[in-house]
């Protein structure tokens, strides 16, 4: 198969995107432009009830099901790549590489169509708002996931040269949740602190004693992190205030260790509160689980790859977050990353994608969905 002119039109595409990032839940040009140029290629796409995203379908109809992920939404960064095709909207950046893996996903889908007939149905996601790590529950709240047999989402890693393969099985991304505690005390003047219940002193033992968690309640050999990353409190350097507040984060892979941190974390922080004379209130706002990769689906991903001459390496430890693990509550599958070069890391405003990465990753990407659909029994989930 010749994937010159699908290379070409992906690249056209990338920069597209780059040029026009949007952010979580407000990828209305972005998602105008995926169903302009899906319906000028002669692709279909489901009629859903979601605001931004779209799910393309490819193949017959009936037989196996297999499906697709990428994500379009962009993050507030400046970019200061200087590339030719830099974002034109200040504040805004594809610093993550969804614009690649939306072009990905578009080249992908022309390999398909263009490739022979399709055994099966395959389900293209384009899909919104994973920065905010909950974009994949608006996709499957639709329904239109039910029928999929396996799923597998594709993102760049600037750690690897370009065109490895990366995934593992089981526990690939951990697990993301974020807190919020409030101290409740009673304010004074400074010079008469005996009159006050000074909510600063909670909080200065709250982030001291915080820090124990993972350090006395858990294995070493289990990954987890309790940090904090906000603290506010006071107006004046002579008032001591009613309240106090603080945010942080949870990264997990096990979930016995999700909730033995939240759990922890709302003794410390009602119990410091009652002990100093006020009070505590701590809301925690729950994020995906970890991303749980299917080991025979990784032994597939890990065969493909060496099949389109591809290295593959097992992914290293990490508690980055990532929704794709909505999907894997309900699919087996596989999260994979592919090697875009080594350089700034993403989340940076100097991350830069070397678009000559759709050569291996558009082939990759269609021989993937291609003979997963081989490998699926017919009318039932895998």
């Amino acid at each position: 198969m010749d994937y010159e002119p699908i290379i070409t039109l992906a690249k056209e595409q990338f920069y597209q995107f780059h040029r026009r990032p949007e952010l979580s839940g407000e990828e209305f040009e972005t998602t105008r432009h995926i169903k302009d140029f899906l319906t000028h290629q002669g692709i279909p796409f489901y009629d859903l009830p979601l605001e931004t995203g779209v799910v393309a379908h490819l193949g017959n109809g009936n037989g196996p099901v297999a499906a697709l992920r990428c994500d379009i939404d962009a993050l507030p960064l400046q970019e200061e790549t200087g590339l030719p095709y830099q974002s034109e909207i200040p504040g805004r950046m594809h610093a993550c590489g969804h614009d690649f893996h939306t072009a990905n996903l578009l080249g992908t889908a022309l390999a398909l169509k263009d490739g022979g007939p399709i055994p099966g149905t395959l389900k293209l996601i384009f899909q919104p708002a994973e920065e905010k790590l909950n974009g994949a529950l608006k996709i499957l709240d639709t329904g239109i996931l039910d029928d999929v047999q396996v799923i597998f989402g594709l993102h760049c890693c600037a750690a690897y040269e370009q065109g490895t393969v990366i995934s593992r099985p089981g526990f690939m991304n951990g697990a993301v949740d974020e807190f919020q505690v409030s101290f409740q005390g009673k304010g004074s003047h400074a010079c008469r602190p005996q009159l006050s219940t000074d909510p600063v002193i909670m909080l200065g033992q709250f982030i001291a004693a915080a820090q124990t968690i993972v350090s006395r309640n858990r294995p070493p050999f289990h990954p987890l992190v309790v940090g904090i990353g906000h603290v506010e409190s006071g107006t004046a350097a002579n008032i001591i205030p009613d309240t106090a507040f603080a945010e942080g984060t949870i990264r997990s892979l096990y979930p016995e260790d999700r909730e033995l941190a939240k759990s922890r974390l709302q003794t410390l922080a009602e119990g410091i509160g009652r002990d100093f004379g006020g009070s505590a209130s701590i809301r925690f706002l729950e994020g995906p689980p970890a991303t749980n990769n299917t080991a025979e689906w990784v032994d597939f991903v890990r065969d493909t790859a060496q099949q389109c001459g591809l290295p593959f390496a097992e992914a290293p430890d990490s508690l980055s977050g990532e929704d794709f693990a909505f999907y894997q509550q309900k699919i087996p599958g596989a999260f994979i990353q592919m090697g875009t070069g080594i350089g700034p890391m993403m989340h940076n405003s100097h991350f830069a994608i070397d678009p000559e990465t759709f050569r291996l990753s558009i082939p990759f990407s269609a021989e993937l969905l291609r003979q997963a659909l081989s490998r699926l029994p017919t009318g039932n989930r895998h």
